[in-house]
């Protein structure tokens, strides 16, 4: 249920079928991927998945989890990943000149949490 529901998105979609063919996504590409999915997936399933690149074992993909986890990163904007995949080889975003590309935003529907911590966020930005 958790990765037909990610599949919605374009970019996740992308990370899974690469993940699935035992691509290696980068460090930039399993950050965005342990970002969202952390919001759909257990842990055990986050961490099965992003063991299925060949350049990260079970202690990065678990340790990789609780630091997102433990700083409750929020999903990437696509200006973010657009500017974390010019930093690595695998092309995070599939289609990069579509700007309705790579907003997981716009496909996922996250917990009512996420939206609240961005609101809190520009909220204290525009008092700073």
């Amino acid at each position: 249920m958790a990765v037909k529901e990610l599949r919605k998105s374009d970019v996740m979609a992308h990370l899974l079928e690469a993940l699935d063919e035992k691509q290696d996504i980068g460090h930039y590409g399993r950050l965005t991927f342990a970002m969202v999915a952390r919001h759909f997936m257990s842990e055990e399933e986050l961490v099965t998945y992003l063991q299925k690149d060949p350049d990260c074992d079970e202690r990065e993909a678990r340790s990789l989890y609780q630091q997102v986890q433990g700083k409750d990163y929020n999903p990437p904007k696509r200006d973010r990943i657009l500017e974390w995949q010019k930093n690595q080889d695998f092309q995070i975003c599939p289609d990069s000149d579509d700007p309705d590309a790579c907003n997981v935003y716009k496909d996922l529907q996250f917990p009512q949490d996420v939206y609240e911590h961005i609101s809190e966020y520009y909220e204290q930005k525009s008092n700073s």
